[in-house]
């Protein structure tokens, strides 16, 4: 018997053995070899390359606000690998990525898969005959290049796949492993070839013979997707995401080409296109959570009229209301805003504008919902607000290069000057509305404010003794959890010594006694060490330090009243040119003139009223300041303007290049001193371009000739119409600094 098992396990041992050789073409070692490769080596290969996957898509943050790319992974360009040869593994390349030690080789799930690859390869590889008898091997390869394209070492990963390609010819996974080598391919911008072997696999003229199976479909269309995104074809791209996006067997990628295929459209403003795609998108039920949400964001960026607001409204509600939803209310609240903002429901859109900013959503999106609010007060008039809404545009961009973001910066930048001409216009008139008081009404106006100042601190004493007496009651750290006398502050010892303490450093020393709160029952205790301290009036009651900061002196007065009226004249010409709002320009415009002392602005004040009014078609007021113009300033050019109006006709603007263009022809001219050959040119030229943005330049190089042969008087003419008309300007600027140096 013993003989007999000794035997046995010989013979055993001598199979294994056999098995085991990878020179020998038998059946055992072919299934030995298989089975070891497949369920071992192979099974923990692709277990790491999954994890690889999953960790790439985990750390991937889609940009919902631009269109997605379709493999959602960020390649380095500037990282691509270059291979090192090396003859003992099939496809010619070494696995490694660079030269250091094989201790730093598998850091990496996609290190890992590869190196199994190899290991597979190089153990049970069974290349007889110059034919692999190992059906396994060209699983091991595929492998092998899927790794090293996620590692973004493309031109060994093609390698790989060229290697199972023309060595496995008849292989199942020869469709796939096409399909990556595609993928690699575009990814080194040969896009060419990548769509030359997809279209012949999809059309069944490479060597299948049999009809693909669905998930090879969805791969190759999306892989084409790829490629003719990189060569612009939209056309072409919509088809294939559209193919690609049927069978849904990659529930993740087939989720994705519709979604961007929706964006497409809607970048085409196909919005009826672009509705239909996100609805499709949104009522899948095995799409991923995720791609549901934002289709229906996107629903509401695409509709076409207010049935379908009403119904995305509806749809928006009801993801509200569900809680599994918090972490999307911030975008969500805002298309609800954005939608009742198109129906002109502006304190809706508002309420739910403010309703995005609780959320604790991405920074982004703020921009967005703060943008959005910052616009609708800027056209209701309120630029205050709208310019705190824009700072806070800008405060928490990142992508401070976009379009969206430096039209903000610019219209911050406008309203930074408006603001501060605007305060100072507050504060002046305050002061001076005090100056104009009597001193009996100055003392009561600041004894008022101290009084409420006053009884405001001794409320917020008396909230600060609360919470200390009653801060365990509910949860807090109190004063009283060391006596056990009750809840009261009164009955704590500590609390009562903290509120006296409170009260004498507000209040200082006084009787119990009617009216306690005036200054005169404060009494002073001479025995005590700190008296002065106790008896000190804190400054924000001293009633006196508000009567002396009031300005007696007329030099001081006519200051703020002079900074006051430039403020106000300075805010006209912003509305009116910058903000294009006459009527708040008129407002402006027409106090300054009822208080104007300075007799330089008279006319730019009545002339900027002449137009602000006849922008707005106010016929009797454009006469009374026209007229007012012609009477007493009838040798100015604005005068020659009223009665001329027809040189002044507003027609279509040329072309900003062939103006530019024309701009340096006349300065050339200037350069060689033909002065009146320049005025006339730009007389000719100017009342045909009234609404272009270059005019500016050509006033004050008309200005300029003017004074290289007129009058000093003409050329300061010149000038002054240039500061008046576009004193915002870099020309109006330069004009004005000319003006001071001429009046010196």
């Amino acid at each position: 018997m013993k003989i007999a098992q000794k035997i046995f396990f010989l013979f055993q041992f001598c199979c294994i053995v056999f098995a085991c050789t990878t020179k020998k073409d038998t059946i055992i070692t072919r299934n030995y070899h298989a089975l070891t490769s497949k369920y071992n080596i192979l099974f923990n290969g692709n277990v790491a390359l999954e994890k690889g996957v999953q960790e790439l898509n985990e750390k991937y943050q889609d940009d919902w606000f631009k269109r997605l790319p379709i493999e959602p992974i960020e390649f380095q360009e500037d990282k691509v690998m270059v291979p090192e040869i090396n003859s003992a593994i099939g496809g010619g390349f070494d696995t490694k990525r660079n030269s250091k030690d094989d201790q730093n080789k598998a850091s990496t799930p996609f290190d890992i898969a590869e190196e199994k690859a190899v290991k597979t390869i190089q153990r049970h590889g069974m290349n007889i005959d110059d034919l692999e008898r190992n059906i396994q091997i060209d699983d091991a390869y595929l492998l092998l290049g899927k790794g090293r394209y996620y590692t973004q070492r493309f031109i060994p990963a093609i390698e790989a796949f060229n290697y199972v390609i023309t060595k496995y010819p008849n292989a199942d996974l020869i469709a796939e492993t096409k399909i990556w080598r595609a993928k690699a391919n575009i990814r080194l911008d040969n896009e060419e070839f990548a769509l030359e072997s997809l279209n012949l696999l999809l059309n069944i003229k490479d060597t299948l013979e049999v009809d693909l199976p669905d998930v090879i479909k969805e791969q190759a269309h999306t892989t084409l997707a790829m490629a003719y995104e990189k060569l612009d074809s939209t056309h072409k791209v919509k088809k294939h995401l559209r193919l690609g996006s049927k069978t849904q067997k990659n529930k993740q990628q087939s989720a994705r080409n519709l979604f961007i295929l929706g964006q497409i459209y809607q970048e085409e403003n196909k919005k009826d296109s672009a509705f239909a795609m996100f609805y499709e998108l949104s009522e899948r039920k095995k799409a991923p959570y995720k791609y549901k949400i934002f289709a229906n964001i996107a629903l509401a960026q695409n509709t076409t009229n207010d049935t379908l607001s009403d119904f995305v409204i509806k749809k928006l509600s009801k993801l509200i209301a569900n809680r599994d939803n918090k972490a999307y209310l911030d975008a969500l609240y805002y298309q609800v805003g954005a939608l009742k903002e198109n129906k002109d429901s502006i304190n809706q859109a508002i309420a739910f504008y403010n309703k995005s900013l609780r959320q604790d959503g991405g920074a982004k999106q703020k921009t967005f919902t703060y943008q959005r609010l910052g616009e609708i007060h800027f056209n209701k008039d309120d630029y205050l607000r709208a310019s705190a809404y824009y700072d806070s545009v800008l405060r928490l961009a990142t992508d401070t290069l976009a379009l969206r973001i430096r039209r903000v910066k610019r219209k911050y930048k406008n309203l930074a000057s408006l603001i501060s001409f605007e305060n100072t216009i507050t504060k002046n008139d305050s002061i001076l509305k005090l100056v104009a008081f009597s001193k009996d009404e100055q003392t009561a106006y600041f004894q008022k404010y101290i009084d409420s100042i006053k009884e405001k601190d001794e409320d917020d004493a008396q909230l600060k003794l609360n919470q200390l007496a009653f801060g365990d009651a509910f949860g807090g750290n109190s004063l009283q959890s060391t006596s056990g006398k009750g809840k009261w502050y009164f009955y704590n010892s500590q609390s009562l010594s903290y509120g006296k303490t409170e009260f004498r450093k507000i209040w200082g020393s006084r009787k119990l006694a009617d009216g306690w709160r005036w200054s005169s029952k404060a009494i002073v205790n001479k025995q005590e060490t700190d008296s002065l301290q106790t008896t000190k009036v804190n400054p924000r009651y001293d009633l006196e330090k508000y009567l002396s900061s009031i300005p007696s002196k007329k030099e001081v007065i006519d200051t703020l009243k002079i900074e006051r009226n430039n403020a106000l004249y300075e805010l006209g010409i912003i509305y009116k040119e910058q903000f294009k709002n006459p009527s708040l320009a008129i407002k402006k415009l027409e106090r300054v003139a009822t208080m104007n002392t300075n007799k330089t602005l008279v006319l730019p004040i009545y002339w900027h009223l002449y137009q602000a009014y006849k922008r707005l078609e106010k016929n009797t007021e454009t006469k009374k300041y026209g007229d007012f113009i012609v009477e007493n300033y009838p040798e100015t050019i604005f005068a020659n303007r009223i009665k001329n109006p027809k040189e002044a006709e507003v027609k279509t603007p040329n072309d900003i290049s062939d103006l530019d263009k024309t701009y340096r022809e006349i300065y050339y001219a200037y350069k060689e001193n033909e002065f009146k050959g320049v005025i006339r040119k730009i007389n000719e030229l100017l009342p045909s371009i009234q609404n272009s943005e270059l005019i500016p330049k050509f006033e004050l190089l008309k200005a300029y000739a003017i004074g290289k042969y007129g009058e000093k008087e003409s050329y300061k003419k010149a000038l002054e119409f240039v500061l008046i008309n576009y004193g915002n300007t870099e020309e109006g600027k330069k004009a004005k600094e000319i003006i001071v140096q001429l009046s010196k």
